[in-house]
């Protein structure tokens, strides 16, 4: 008799948007037990179904729409769902966060997983209701802006769904193209794009179906207590009245602040640019979806002026920074502006203001002339050109075809000058937080699965700059209070660790953030134990993590990625041009090689060409993978 699997719907439904067929799949307990969900089942299914060298805008690329047992509302941070897909910004593993609704419907639909392949013949938009799936015709959405497609899908439909997007971004293949649900975005790597090459502008979903629990009142008292741990955290207050916005100031002093494209770790203007923000584009906060402990959301707007703009949920740290500090933008109702365009034409916030940033260095130094640039004269902290340009972004226009493809490409194009100033780390612009306050980060960005990625881990900058342990210290993290920020011996081996413990959310389809505000491993261990009757505990959750980020690293190593690739750009640990930390030459890394060693060695990676060893491998119960 097959094992019964608690805390899951039990099926994955498979679509071919070519031939129309629909297959519903039930989930084998045992392959569950292994990757959870989330990120950790998205890696197998990409490298079990995917062929090495696959165009990431044809057919043949697949979309993985994944939740896990934890996508319920009870569970704090369980209103988030992850997308995988092999990106056709860096041709690497592709995985993207989103918090929302659209889990809990998928899921009480009657799917863990959603699985899309192929390509329509025409537009089209899926429709899941409950048990029902239909693929229906979309040409009244071509051409239209995320939010209007939301709306006319959900005029059709009702309230009891809820329904993801693309812009026209996606439509017309940029290259770091965002799924938008409900102003939240599915952002990095290009998940707009893949979908959009699909011609599938947007997904609807319905559920009202249960989960069935192992044990409810286990499952009760864990979620009960970690609640309580998040209520009685002193963050999560602070965390509520300010958001991510609210790390500006702090960001700045620490020298966590990319500014003019890199040239510096920090500005001295980042109390100035928050203190606008909250006075005068602010209106409140909210939660990705009911139920969240935290809603450290915001709705902000731009009450008149040339950058009017309409109240709306976005401008978060990242985009704030793309829009101010890369580009040495003071104008914050402009920067704010312009993340309403990027929420609408389905951008990536992150990677279009490094891409401006790029232009403006480009355009300083005579790579690009008025003729380039359609006249427009990117001037640093011309903010005046900064919306004309994410509109050519998405529409391929102009400078903006150039730039839709991402900086890597347009370097490319632009010559060996050009490539001091593209700041990616394999192929995926960096975001807005800074190795040079802390040297973790440096190995995060350099080893990360999908390139320079804070998320992946989110811990990495919080450990070193924050001197956070993110409850990890009984799993053998040092005690950051006693290792130095700018040092470089040891912080190999305690990425490691933070990466494992800070991918976990990915896999499990929480919010990272709940690991900021007082949850940690042994409360989802305990929730997962109460839903799933599953005898398991933090160190067996890590060890999930690390098998997850091992498949990762072997689809990246099948693309043809290997150490040469685990390098950081040279600007992300220069010594800073300007700033609070102008010469400061400690911040800078002094031998990356060296420490890449320590993290190889701690992972157990071949030292020439990172690669899992054959030992790693079967330790992870990899072993179908050795060839």
């Amino acid at each position: 008799m097959a094992e019964k699997l608690f805390g899951y719907a039990g099926k994955q439904l498979r679509v071919s948007l070519t031939d129309g067929e629909v297959k519903e799949e039930e989930l084998d307990p045992a392959i569950m037990r292994k990757y959870l969900g989330g990120s950790g089942y998205g890696a197998k299914l990409l490298y079990d179904e995917l062929e090495a060298g696959v165009d990431p805008l044809s057919e043949a690329n697949k979309l993985v729409f994944a939740t896990s047992p934890l996508t319920t509302r009870q569970v704090p941070g369980g209103g988030s769902l992850e997308v995988c897909y092999k990106s056709p910004l860096t041709n690497t593993w592709g995985e993207s966060r989103v918090g929302d609704e659209f889990g809990f419907n998928l899921k009480k639909a009657g799917y863990d997983f959603l699985i899309v392949e192929g390509k329509a013949k025409e537009p089209s938009y899926l429709v899941i209701d409950n048990g029902s799936i239909e693929i229906k015709p979309a040409n009244n959405l071509k051409g239209r802006s995320a939010s209007e497609k939301s709306k006319i899908i959900g005029d059709k439909y009702g309230d009891d769904f809820v329904t993801l997007t693309i812009g026209q971004a996606g439509e017309n293949l940029v290259r770091y193209a965002s799924i938008m649900i409900n102003e939240s975005a599915v952002g990095r790597g290009g998940a707009g794009a893949v979908m959009g090459s699909k011609n599938l502008l947007a997904v609807t979903a319905k559920g009202d179906k249960d989960i069935e629990v192992a044990d409810t009142d286990k499952f009760r008292e864990a979620f009960r207590q970690a609640h309580d741990h998040i209520k009685n955290h002193p963050d999560t207050k602070e965390f509520a009245e300010h958001g991510t916005t609210g790390d500006i100031p702090g960001c700045d002093e620490i020298g966590d602040f990319p500014t003019k494209n890199w040239q510096s770790n920090s500005w001295g203007k980042g109390e100035e640019i928050y203190d606008h923000y909250y006075q005068k584009n602010l209106v409140g906060n909210q939660a990705c979806y009911k139920g969240c402990p935290v809603a450290c959301k915001r709705n902000v707007k731009v009450e008149e002026g040339e950058y009017k703009t309409p109240e709306y949920q976005g401008a978060e740290y990242e985009t704030v920074a793309a829009f101010t500090s890369f580009v040495l933008n003071e104008n914050v109702d402009a920067a704010v502006h312009c993340s309403y365009l990027c929420d609408e034409y389905g951008l990536d916030t992150i990677s279009t203001g490094a891409a401006i940033a790029f232009a403006m260095e480009c355009y300083e130094n005579g790579l690009l002339d008025n003729n380039d640039t359609d006249g427009l004269e990117l001037d640093w902290g011309n903010h005046k050109v900064m919306p004309e340009l994410v509109k050519k972004i998405a529409s391929r226009e102009g400078l903006g075809d150039l730039l839709a493809d991402g900086v890597k490409a347009a370097a490319a194009k632009l010559g060996e000058q050009a490539q001091e100033y593209a700041v990616q780390v394999k192929g995926l612009e960096g975001p807005a937080h800074d190795p040079r306050s802390g040297k973790a980060l440096a190995v995060s960005y350099a080893t990360g699965n999908r390139g320079s990625c804070h998320i992946h881990p989110v811990e990495a900058m919080g450990y070193d700059a924050g001197k956070m342990d993110f409850e990890l210290s009984e799993f053998g993290l040092p005690d950051p209070e006693s290792v130095g920020r700018w040092e470089e011996e040891g912080k190999g081996s305690v990425v490691k660790l933070l990466q494992d413990g800070g991918t976990l959310p990915d896999i499990m389809g929480i919010c990272k953030f709940m690991f900021y505000v007082g949850a940690g491993l042994k409360d989802y261990a305990e929730i997962l134990a109460g839903l799933t009757g599953w005898d398991i505990d933090g160190w067996e959750l890590l060890k999930v993590g690390e098998r997850s980020i091992n498949l990762q690293r072997l689809f990246n190593h099948r693309e043809g990625f290997g150490r040469e690739d685990d390098m950081i750009h040279p600007r992300m640990v220069m010594t800073p041009e300007f700033g609070n930390y102008e010469q400061e030459e400690d911040c800078s890394i002094k031998d990356f090689s060296a420490i890449l060693d320590e993290y190889y060695k701690e992972r157990g990676w071949d030292l020439e060409t990172g690669k899992p060893t054959a030992e790693k491998l079967k330790e992870l119960g990899l072993e179908a993978y050795l060839d």
